[in-house]
């Protein structure tokens, strides 16, 4: 159970989603996790959904599950790749690890049409053009 679970703070974490290349007839996204702690995370376990309402009706996407056995300190590790018609919804992303014996866990939210060229930074770690949540 969640209320079960220390409130341990995720800190220096971001799910980002980058822009991986783009073309007259199409762009490629990828949903990153970025590790900018200098500790591994152990035991890492992402879930991905997108909801919301689109033409007057309310849209669901199919809930992905990955998982990771360690994300190396400083690193990322690739989660999906994402379409860009999904950009519309809200992009939910939620995350569990363990550091030592202690889990962490925390919700991403990309909200609706917050994927857009200007909320671009420069991802850290990444060294591509995209958006990263905290």
């Amino acid at each position: 159970m969640i209320k079960d679970l220390p409130p341990n703070v995720v800190k220096d974490i971001a799910i980002a989603v980058a822009l991986e290349s783009e073309s007259v007839e199409s762009k490629i996204w990828y949903v990153y996790l970025i590790n900018l702690q200098n500790q591994p995370l152990e035991n890492v376990l992402i879930t991905s959904k997108g909801y919301g309402e689109k033409d007057g009706e309310q849209v669901k996407t199919s809930t992905l599950r990955h998982a990771f056995p360690v994300v190396d300190a400083n690193s990322f590790k690739l989660v999906e790749p994402i379409d860009e018609q999904t950009f519309g919804l809200n992009n939910e992303y939620w995350l569990s690890y363990y550091i030592g014996r202690e889990i962490f866990d925390k919700k991403f939210i990309f909200l609706p049409e917050s994927i857009v060229d200007d909320n671009f930074i420069k991802l850290p770690i990444i060294n591509k053009p995209g958006v990263m949540i905290r």
